[in-house]
């Protein structure tokens, strides 16, 4: 049965030591959605929300969020980030706005944490900027879809 690595022998939170792991590239996307009232869609897609852009903005928030994962989540290593590339797509016919982000590094350990950060930073904006016409909006499907690199090797979600 596979350990918890981030728990010791007696069950202590701990920082899982990499110094002893090689430096290779690493990668991972992962993936989630938004879903809203068709009016509220319409609204993002027009330009019509007061806050401003709301894809934009929520754009550089999950860069951001990437950059900043190891305050926001207690035992993640600070990486130096190769890239963050995060991307939100309106798709009307689901009332969704769709979010994907990408980070890259090369490394000693991985990037899941920092694309899951995104995603979901991303999606906080969203809702933060669109919850003055639309309080029912709901964040979904938050989940990992690829990683490439280190130890473990590849990942693909099915």
């Amino acid at each position: 049965m596979a350990k918890l690595t981030h728990l010791d022998d007696d069950g202590n939170a701990v920082m899982v030591d990499v110094s002893d792991k090689a430096s290779t590239e690493r990668t991972a996307t992962a993936k989630g959605s938004v879903f809203m009232a068709a009016q509220t869609m319409a609204l993002i897609i027009g330009g019509g929300v007061k806050k401003g852009d709301v894809l934009s903005v929520a754009q550089l928030a999950g860069i951001m969020a990437a950059k900043r994962t190891p305050d926001l989540i207690p035992l993640c290593h600070p990486l130096v980030l190769s890239s963050v590339k995060v991307d939100l797509v309106s798709d009307p016919a689901r009332n969704a706005v769709d979010i994907t982000a990408t980070c890259t590094l090369t490394g000693r350990t991985g990037v899941e944490m920092e694309a899951l950060t995104a995603v979901a930073v991303a999606a906080l904006t969203v809702y933060d900027m669109c919850k003055a016409v639309d309080r029912n909006m709901r964040i979904a499907d938050i989940r990992l879809t690829h990683k490439a690199g280190g130890k473990s090797g590849a990942f693909e979600a099915e």
